[in-house]
């Protein structure tokens, strides 16, 4: 996908893969990738990760995953508020879009 198409779509995105479960950064890139075939670069996702923190809306943790000392994301309640406005917003958008382009 075009990354111009991204753009202003990142903290959406990482806030739904982290919705599920709790991951360290490199996961959530991983969860992307699986789910919607995103190539996202790891400078792109750390920084983002560490913005979504600083607003409140995720915590983190160290945590040993297989053998290699790792931060943890978890949304905060405030994180879980931001995405189901942020859903409903996109669905929103998403349907606009589509009522045009088809």
């Amino acid at each position: 996908m075009a990354a111009d198409l991204l753009r202003g779509q990142l903290d959406l995105l990482l806030l739904s893969v982290l919705a599920d479960e709790p991951m360290h950064g490199y996961a959530a890139i991983e969860e992307l990738r699986r789910r919607g075939g995103f190539e996202l670069p790891e400078g792109t996702v750390y920084p983002a990760l560490h913005r979504l923190e600083a607003a409140g809306l995720l915590d983190s943790r160290w945590s040993t995953v297989s053998g290699r000392r790792r931060r943890v994301y978890a949304l905060t309640r405030s994180g879980r508020r931001e995405l189901a406005r942020r859903r409903v917003e996109w669905r929103a958008f998403a349907r606009a879009v589509e009522a045009v382009v088809t």
